[in-house]
């Protein structure tokens, strides 16, 4: 049964910082691009980073580029992926899901980001 569990979300002033973290089992991952999407209230998820199966490249959305930071860890078959946010705004307040193989692909349960200002 594959599982994408993310944690890490929370509440925190804006300019602060959070790291996300999923770890998806249940398959193996390895050669499997994974990614962060993020859904605002009554709006349908965006893309926020992807990173490659080796995880030797990775992209941002606009929105987030130079202040976040995706990574991974890859074991048998496992991953954790990570989202190291900074300067974080109110605007990046959502819940962010993590994903393997894309929109068609499969999904965590998502974890809410709240920014005050």
């Amino acid at each position: 049964q594959v599982q994408l569990v993310e944690s890490g979300g929370g509440l925190v002033q804006a300019g602060g910082s959070l790291r996300l973290s999923c770890a998806a089992s249940g398959r193996s991952f390895s050669g499997t691009r994974m990614n962060w999407y993020r859904r605002f209230s009554g709006k349908d998820r965006e893309f926020v980073a992807g990173i490659s199966w080796d995880g030797g490249s990775a992209d941002y959305a606009n929105s987030v580029k130079g202040r976040f930071t995706i990574s991974r860890v890859d074991a048998k078959n496992t991953v954790d992926l990570y989202l190291q946010m900074t300067s974080l705004k109110p605007e990046d307040s959502a819940i962010y899901y993590c994903n393997a193989l894309g929109p068609g692909g499969f999904w965590g349960q998502g974890t809410q980001v709240t920014v005050s200002s």
